[in-house]
C-alpha cells in the first residue's frame, strides 16, 4: 500500500541562501520530489548568534515547516544542526537529516598533511563538532579555522571577485598554506564560494564539502521509510526541473531571484513560488 505521506513535501531549512547547495544535490537525487525551502534571512547569519538564540531560531524553523505539512525535514546549516538538531528531532513526527563537516571523508582520504576545517564560530565550539574531532584526532591533524563574517560577504551576495578573495587571502595568512592538504567546508555558504578558495590558495588541494553524503542520506531515509514518491518512474530530462515553494523572513524576491539562479547554475530550472514569513 503506498503511504499517503510519500505526496508532501521535503522541508529544508537554513539561514539564508547557503543551504541551496545543498537542496541542488537533494534535487539532482531525487528530481521526482517536490520540495519547500525556508531561508531565515531576517536572522542571519547563526554562526555568531548564541547558542540558545540559535537552538530557538531552528525550533521555530522546523515549527513552521511542520506546520505546513512536511514528510522529512533537512537542517541544511551546520551551526542549526550542531545547536538544535536533538531538540527538533524530539519534536518531529517525520524524519530530520541533519548535517556535520565532512571531516570524516577528508580523514579517509589519507592525505599527507593538515586537514582544514572551515566553519562559523559558534559551529567550531559547538559540542558536536568537538566529538567530531576527538574522533578522528588520533588518524589526521585538524585545525579547526573560524570564518567570523564570511556568511555576511556570501549573503550580500558577493560570491566572487575582490571581497571574498582578499577576505580568503587574510583568512589563510593564518595557516601554513604549504602544509594542508584538505579543506572541509562546514558551512552550506562556503559550498558557494569553492572555486574562489581554490583561486586563493593557488595550487590543486583537495575541497570537501557534506552536501552529496547529506542528500544521499535523505534518499536512504525516505527509503526506509516509505516516503519516496514514485509516482514517475521515467529518467529525468536535462536540464532538470524542480518544484520548489520558497518562504523567506527578509527581502524575499531579491533572495528568492538569488536561489533560483544559484539553481541553475546547477542545472536546475526552477517552477517555483514564494511567500515572506
Amino acid at each position: 500500500m503506498d503511504n499517503p505521506s510519500a505526496k508532501l513535501s521535503i522541508g529544508v531549512f537554513d539561514s539564508g541562501i547557503g543551504g541551496i547547495s545543498v537542496l541542488a544535490e537533494i534535487i539532482k537525487i531525487l528530481p521526482y520530489e517536490e520540495f519547500i525551502y525556508f531561508a531565515d534571512t531576517l536572522h542571519a547569519p547563526y554562526g555568531d548568534k548564541p547558542e540558545d538564540v540559535v537552538r530557538a531560531l531552528s525550533i521555530k524553523a522546523a515549527e513552521f515547516l511542520s506546520s505546513i505539512g512536511i514528510k522529512c525535514l533537512v537542517v541544511a546549516c551546520n551551526t542549526a544542526t550542531g545547536a538544535a538538531i536533538n531538540e527538533i528531532r524530539k519534536m518531529c513526527a517525520f524524519p530530520v537529516v541533519g548535517m556535520e563537516p565532512a571531516v570524516k571523508p577528508a580523514v579517509e582520504l589519507c592525505l599527507n598533511g593538515k586537514i582544514i576545517v572551515m566553519a562559523t564560530p559558534l559551529t567550531l565550539k559547538s559540542k558536536k563538532f568537538n566529538e567530531l574531532i576527538r574522533h578522528y584526532k588520533h588518524r589526521s591533524e585538524i585545525v579547526p579555522l573560524p570564518c567570523p563574517g564570511l556568511v555576511e560577504i556570501i549573503e550580500q551576495g558577493h560570491t566572487h571577485g575582490r571581497e571574498i578573495e582578499e577576505y580568503l587571502s587574510h583568512l589563510f595568512s593564518s595557516v601554513n598554506q604549504e602544509d594542508i592538504s584538505t579543506i572541509v567546508l562546514g558551512c552550506t555558504h562556503y559550498v558557494l564560494i569553492k572555486k574562489e578558495i581554490v583561486k586563493v590558495m593557488g595550487r590543486k588541494i583537495s575541497i570537501i564539502d557534506g552536501n552529496y553524503g547529506t542528500a544521499r542520506h535523505t534518499r536512504t531515509i525516505l527509503q526506509k521509510e516509505q516516503l519516496l514518491n514514485n509516482e514517475v518512474k521515467e529518467k529525468p530530462k536535462t536540464p532538470l526541473k524542480a518544484l520548489v515553494k520558497f518562504y523567506i523572513s527578509g527581502n524575499e524576491k531579491d533572495v528568492v531571484r538569488r536561489c533560483r539562479q544559484l539553481l541553475q547554475n546547477e542545472g536546475i530550472v526552477c517552477e517555483s513560488e514564494f511567500s515572506h514569513v
